[in-house]
């Protein structure tokens, strides 16, 4: 079937191409090294998908099922992840900066080294998930700023 990716706030086509599904229409971007930034996959099921090094910054991934995918130096700077499964996600690597993971469940992530600087992460479940090295200078946790040392 026909499926296309459509940027957030104008409506222009960033993929458009033949996919059994929206997880195989992004994987197939990614792979193409297409520029996601700005893609409207609010609500998308994404589990176990390997988007590697994709850009996905400043994309709606709102209520998106990401759980178990592999985003490994993935660019979500800026990205709305709100409500989003994140469960078991690979996310080293990653520049989060500025993303909103609110209500998010990161619930076994590994976030190694991952750029969460000025993300919001209330409410965000991050139980089991491991942080190390991550940058968290400025993220918002229920209105409080982490200053990381």
């Amino acid at each position: 079937m026909n499926i296309q990716i459509k940027h957030r706030f104008n409506n222009n086509i960033l993929w458009d191409g033949e996919a059994k599904d929206i997880k195989d229409a992004v994987q197939q971007a990614v792979k193409a090294r297409v520029n996601l930034s700005g893609a409207d996959l609010s609500g998308a099921d994404l589990s176990k998908a390997d988007l590697i090094d994709a850009n996905l910054s400043d994309a709606d991934l709102s209520g998106a099922d990401l759980s178990n995918a592999n985003l490994y130096g993935a660019n979500l700077y800026g990205a709305d992840l709100s409500r989003a499964n994140l469960s078991g996600i690979f996310l080293t690597g990653a520049n989060l900066s500025g993303a909103n993971l609110y209500k998010a469940n990161l619930s076994g992530a590994n976030l190694t080294g991952v750029n969460l600087s000025r993300a919001n992460l209330s409410g965000a479940n991050l139980s089991d998930a491991d942080l190390s090295g991550a940058n968290l200078y400025g993220a918002k946790v229920y209105g409080y700023k982490l200053v990381k040392i």
